[in-house]
């Protein structure tokens, strides 16, 4: 089978299931070091090198004139011959979606590829697309396997938290994760159930909901324990870089999370919001954000770091 992959977290289950050698042809976002040799499918049409602000002008600029975010290199695909091809259905700006691919295919000449489209809202949905893409590759007990060890991962981990079923949620710390810092958007979709499995409550958000735009006041009304920020494609030194955003604000030193010095940036990019294998290692890096040493997990710089004290010195 040859398989052509617009998604970084299908790349990475497709490599976590040991099928790499499938993939022909990939997204420019796709950074699994397997496929690096593969050819190149995908370029973005909007400058990505700018902060927050600019880069949703641009995006919003992009989109309201009618124009894709992508540009798509059909000749290659044609040239590659692949006989599936991953995308997925839910935002035209994390990737290309299966809309614009099956406008994109609409004058395919000769045999089509099968379109495999992954749009999870909640963490089972996820593993559930999971295997879906297993099974599309042959690739279904390789697929059960690494779902399997990620699960047993989780349930070590909730075990040395002391967190179990039929606990009282509401003694969990409240968390406020940050997808995009300005404007101002808060985490949806599977995220709130990441928190949940480390033993946390999001606020501002809906697990199986889509992320939102959110007013500053509703962070400040809400008040959490702990501010995650996690801005979608950004790594921890570019989101810091834009962390003045949120602390330039007046109410900021005024935040219990500030007060605390329980700030958290995460790579964004890497983990939280994509939603492959490497979602368990971003359930252990909340689980270490929200319990410090109970958790027993070691976090390192570029995947998280803890701003505390900084922040909130950097408020006016």
């Amino acid at each position: 089978m040859r398989v052509v992959s617009l998604l970084p977290a299908a790349t990475d289950w497709l490599v976590a299931f040991g099928a790499a050698d499938l993939v022909v042809g990939r997204s420019h976002a796709c950074d699994a070091a397997e496929v690096a040799h593969v050819p190149v499918l995908t370029q973005p049409t909007v400058p990505t090198d700018g902060d927050s602000a600019a880069i949703d002008g641009a995006v919003r600029g992009t989109l309201g004139q009618g124009l894709s975010l992508y540009d798509l290199d059909l000749d290659v695909l044609r040239d590659l011959a692949p006989d599936l091809v991953v995308t997925q259905a839910q935002c035209a700006v994390c990737a290309v979606d299966l809309s614009t691919l099956e406008r994109a295919l609409a004058d395919w000449t000769g045999a089509q590829p099968a379109l495999f489209s992954m749009e999870p809202m909640t963490y089972k949905q996820v593993l559930d697309a999971a295997l879906r893409l297993g099974r599309a590759v042959g690739r279904l007990p390789d697929a059960m396997r690494i779902v399997a060890e990620g699960e047993t991962k989780l349930r070590a981990l909730q075990e040395r938290l002391g967190l179990g079923r039929t606990d009282d949620e509401s003694r969990y710390p409240t968390v406020a994760c940050i997808e995009w810092i300005e404007p101002l958007m808060t985490a949806g979709h599977w995220t709130p159930d990441l928190v949940r499995l480390a033993g946390g409550r999001a606020v501002c958000a809906e697990a199986g909901a889509p992320s939102r735009y959110v007013d500053w006041h509703t962070i400040v009304e809400a008040d959490p324990d702990v501010l995650a920020v996690m801005a979608c494609g950004l790594s921890v030194e570019v989101a810091q870089r834009d962390l003045h955003y949120l602390t330039d604000r007046p109410e900021w030193a005024s935040l219990r999370a500030v007060r605390d010095g329980r700030l958290f940036v995460f790579d964004g990019d890497a983990y939280v919001n994509r939603p492959g294998p490497s979602l368990v290692r971003s359930v252990e890096l909340l689980a270490a954000a929200l319990h410090g040493d109970r958790a027993g997990i070691e976090a390192k710089p570029w995947e998280m770091t803890r701003i505390g004290e900084q922040a909130a010195s950097a408020a006016p």
